[in-house]
């Protein structure tokens, strides 16, 4: 496990290096457009590729999943699940919000993260059974029990904009429950912000495995509960998360819920999407 860690740790210092020296520095005509709402740069390609050599030096026999280049043909039982640059769009546009994550998993489990945000040099990991840590120091979710008292992020549903409707009635009983909500912009800022307590709770619809997955085990290692809307572990699979502390998590759980409730998603097809 420590050598997964070591490994996830110096990929994500190597990418970070490169996000940081090329900030600030992308010229408009090295932007590609992979949809109206979704945005690449040689520097999502340099810092992909230089996390995957990383860890094809130290475990050429692992599976990867990366955004930019997808799955590749190794079948093992490790997979590396990898976002390069997370929150590009705010990295684009000179916005300090972006972050490498970088997450194993192991027989469909996630078994250690690792999220850096090179802005601030702060380096979040975890392993299965381990904790969860903020350079060297030990973190956990928050303590608020009261769901009006409770502070959480979000993320826009940018690539499905034929559900804003239903997400903005959902924000709606969330907002009206909570002392304040952000949106930054970059998932994997936002769940090692629920990690270390900073917010009580997140959601968000229609992110990818690369967004959640070292997130994921960073929150459950910090005691916090990670699902899909309907209190299931499928989040990975269809794109919809909720987590916090156990109890704001529960209470966010039904507010959601009264939007999307679990035959409503069935019938519109709103967990393959």
């Amino acid at each position: 496990m420590n050598e997964l860690l070591n490994t996830a740790q110096t990929a994500a210092k190597k990418a970070g290096k490169i996000l940081m020296e090329n900030f600030g520095k992308v010229k408009s005509a090295d932007i590609r457009k992979k949809s109206q709402t979704d945005f690449l740069s040689y520097v999502d390609e340099q810092s992909e590729k230089v996390i995957i050599n990383t860890i094809r030096a130290a475990f050429p026999d692992h599976s990867i999943l990366a955004e930019e280049s997808g799955a590749d043909n190794q079948k093992n039982n490790y997979t590396w699940i990898i976002d390069p640059l997370d929150g590009t769009t705010n990295y684009l546009k000179s916005i300090p919000v972006f972050a490498v994550s970088i997450a194993v998993e192991f027989q469909k489990e996630i078994v250690a993260g690792v999220i850096l945000d090179p802005v601030h040099n702060d380096l979040f990991y975890a392993a299965k059974g381990k904790g969860a840590f903020l350079n060297g120091n030990p973190v956990r979710v928050s303590q608020e029990t009261n769901i009006n008292e409770s502070f959480f992020a979000t993320g826009f549903p940018f690539k499905l904009k034929h559900k804003v409707p239903d997400y903005l009635n959902a924000f709606k009983n969330l907002f009206d429950h909570s002392v304040g909500a952000r949106r930054m912009g970059a998932a994997a800022i936002d769940l090692a912000y629920v990690a270390c307590g900073k917010f009580d709770g997140f959601w968000e619809i229609g992110l990818k495995p690369w967004d959640m997955a070292a997130g994921e085990i960073l929150i459950r290692e910090a005691g916090g509960i990670v699902t899909d809307f309907w209190n299931q572990p499928n989040h990975l699979n269809n794109s919809h998360l909720l987590t916090g502390n156990p109890e704001i998590h529960r209470q966010m759980g039904e507010l959601i819920r009264d939007v999307f409730p679990f035959y409503k998603s069935l019938s519109e097809g709103i967990i393959n999407e």
